[in-house]
């Protein structure tokens, strides 16, 4: 949800620097090829849909299984024409679902859906979804189509534009909801009950000026209702099972269609992802918070067989003493809180040896009194976060300064180089006071789903890993590196992913690519 330095203050799709709750792939993915760069009441699930246990083999042949993952993908619900502005043979086609799925006779919204057809006889389709949330998925489709070339010789590539994140800012083609999309600072930490009650009227008001322009679909925003649309794509294009491919936020739609429609999922990818499907929430939290602070200790270990040894103490010494008094840079009315701090030094930390440099230069000129070079060269200078109209229906929230406090100090041990910066933790605080509750919480996946596949670099495979332990049979590649997804860009994840999806063939467990 926070992104320490977007280019602009509107919302955009930016490289996951600190949080998973803004992972997303970048908008300039459009522009110049592909570059790498979560308590309330439970869903409920979609009263038209009857879901059944799936009984296929992983074993089975490969004839077999692409025989029985799908019908024809020009299934008769959808009409398909070339695309606007199309460019690269893709069709589209528009699908009306309720917007609100609750109430399946009420009123309608319309999906763009787009389609690379196979180049060969196509066996089926793999839906695929980018992440954002809100990830224009026919306009990113378009702009890498030779990621999916291999994939093509045997299926058929479907995606949609996210309900909600219309063509103004997102450069989506389905209902949009007709708002100003806004970044805000990252909420400071309320330090007495009146403190959190303004930040409660804060988020409240950011949130009502988008709401009360479409209260319905603003309501129904979260991953469970984008979970809801892909099933109903998948029985527009005529297939009995879906094959899902998920990046970064788009993993949770996977985790979320999973729990509503086990009995309909044949492959499931979850790439670049993290857990919307944890028993114990506060232990995902301690996670979240150990994965950033190992960040920081990647970087302190590069320091110690390099030239910045001093390093580790200066940065704890830089942040102890910036929780007292902000330390200023030579930009006018800018000087950074410890975890302003924080959030810019895992931004540059999980970015890897490329960028180490620049942080320690940065550390200990701070250090010295001037964090001028933490200051963002573009964009915003205080480390800020979209409006979360999908990320406050699917991420629970504190429910007070008490409650708060005591989640912060826990995660504040674990983690003690990075706190709470670019965690889920600080993130949901710009929720609180949220006009519509947490209607998506994280929950356990059911016991009879299919194995299933995740890839990740640092901190996203182990997070990945986490939600498949609950699914047997099922394994994660692992990159050792930094950066965010694997499909678009290592060539061994993606052979081992397109080779699940055709054949239902499994890399071992823990593969390394």
């Amino acid at each position: 949800m926070p992104n320490p330095h977007p280019s602009s203050r509107t919302r955009r799709f930016a490289l996951p620097t600190t949080v998973p709750l803004a992972l997303t792939l970048s908008l300039a993915l459009l522009n110049a090829g592909m570059a790498s760069s979560p308590a309330a009441a439970r869903a409920k699930p979609s009263p038209t849909t009857t879901t059944s246990p799936a009984t296929d083999s992983p074993s089975t042949t490969a004839a077999t299984t692409t025989k029985s993952a799908a019908k024809s993908s020009s299934g008769g619900a959808l009409k398909w024409e070339s695309c606007p502005n199309d460019k690269i043979g893709m069709d589209c086609a528009d699908l009306q679902v309720p917007a609100d799925w609750h109430k399946p006779d009420g009123r309608k919204i319309t999906l763009k859906v787009g389609r690379l057809k196979a180049t060969g006889t196509s066996e089926g389709s793999v839906l695929v979804a980018y992440g954002g949330p809100g990830g224009p998925g026919i306009a990113l489709t378009q702009s890498s189509p030779d990621w999916w070339a291999k994939l093509r010789q045997r299926m058929d590539v479907v995606t949609w534009d996210t309900r909600g994140y219309g063509a103004d800012q997102f450069q989506g083609l389905s209902t949009g909801l007709p708002c100003v999309w806004t970044r805000v600072p990252i909420a400071d930490t309320p330090k007495d009950d009146a403190d959190f009650g303004r930040l409660s009227d804060t988020n409240r008001g950011y949130a009502e000026a988008c709401r009360l322009k479409d209260p319905e679909l603003f309501a129904n925003m979260s991953s469970a209702d984008h979970a809801r649309d892909m099933d109903a794509i998948r029985k527009a294009l005529g297939d009995d099972k879906l094959n899902y491919y998920g990046a970064s936020y788009a993993g949770f739609y996977g985790q979320d269609y999973a729990r509503l429609f086990p009995g309909r999922v044949r492959t499931m990818v979850l790439d670049g992802t993290w857990s919307h499907s944890a028993v114990n929430w506060q232990r995902e939290l301690e996670e979240m918070a150990k994965s950033n602070e190992q960040f920081m200790r990647r970087f302190f270990t590069w320091c110690a067989a390099n030239d910045c040894k001093d390093v580790p103490a200066l940065w704890r010494a830089l942040i102890a003493r910036a929780d007292r008094t902000p330390v200023p840079t030579t930009t006018a009315n800018v000087a950074y809180k410890a975890r302003d701090l924080q959030t810019f030094a895992v931004a540059l930390a999980r970015q890897g040896s490329p960028a180490w440099p620049k942080l320690a230069t940065a550390i200990r000129k701070a250090s010295k009194g001037d964090a001028s070079d933490f200051v963002p060269a573009r964009g915003a200078r205080y480390p800020d976060q979209a409006t979360g109209v999908t990320e406050c229906t699917d991420w629970p929230r504190v429910a007070n300064r008490k409650e708060m406090t005591s989640i912060f100090t826990r995660l504040r041990k674990i983690a003690p180089n990075t706190g709470i910066a670019g965690s889920n933790a600080s993130a949901t605080l710009n929720c609180v006071g949220w006009p519509v509750p947490v209607t998506n919480p994280p929950a356990a996946l059911p016991k009879n789903l299919p194995p299933m596949l995740g890839a990740g670099a640092w901190g996203e495979s182990d997070a990945v890993e986490r939600v498949l332990t609950q699914v047997p049979g099922s394994a994660t590649i692992h990159h050792d590196g930094p950066g965010h997804t694997l499909y678009g860009f290592n060539p061994c994840a993606r052979d081992h992913i397109n080779r699940y999806f055709t054949d239902r063939t499994l890399p071992s467990r823990n593969t390394k690519c």
